[in-house]
């Protein structure tokens, strides 16, 4: 069973990921839709995992860029493992304005994407896929409140 819950949590992001690709892709054909006018980065996305879509896309901006780095600056080790019940309902996508490198005991991944886990009533877990798209779950002890504040979703 627990198996199944981690299969699913990784599936629901993977599908953002690829929504992502796709959404890149196409805004390269159609301009510049994908990207935020302020700061040229790709958007902040949420996906919620119960509809199985990107609910909210957001202009990516300095501040979005800033709760990434105290995130990534208060990773505390890899996250032993994920259970996708309904207290975990959003993921949110923070492309970055730079890769960043991760390095937590031998693992070291650099990654130009974040993906935040929102779960009610538990850590939150970052998840980074490296450059051959595998996927590295960090646990982290960052505040996520001004975060989800400022994204909207979930309301307070």
């Amino acid at each position: 069973m627990l198996s199944k819950r981690i299969a699913a949590m990784l599936l629901a992001c993977c599908s953002l990921f690829l929504f992502a690709q796709l959404a890149s892709a196409h805004s390269e054909h159609g301009a510049h839709r994908a990207t935020s006018t302020e700061t040229g980065l790709k958007p902040v996305q949420v996906f919620d995992v119960t509809a199985g879509k990107v609910v909210k896309t957001v202009p990516n901006d300095a501040q979005y860029q800033s709760f990434a780095s105290s995130w990534v600056n208060s990773i505390s080790g890899l996250a032993p493992q994920v259970t996708n019940d309904e207290s975990c309902s959003y993921v949110y996508r923070i492309p970055l304005a730079k890769p960043v490198t991760i390095k937590s005991n031998d693992v070291v991944v650099t990654s130009d994407d974040l993906f935040l886990f929102y779960c009610k009533d538990k850590p939150p877990i970052l998840l980074v896929f490296d450059e051959k798209r595998r996927p590295y779950l960090f646990l982290f002890k960052a505040d996520i409140k001004p975060f989800i504040q400022k994204v909207g979703i979930p309301a307070s």
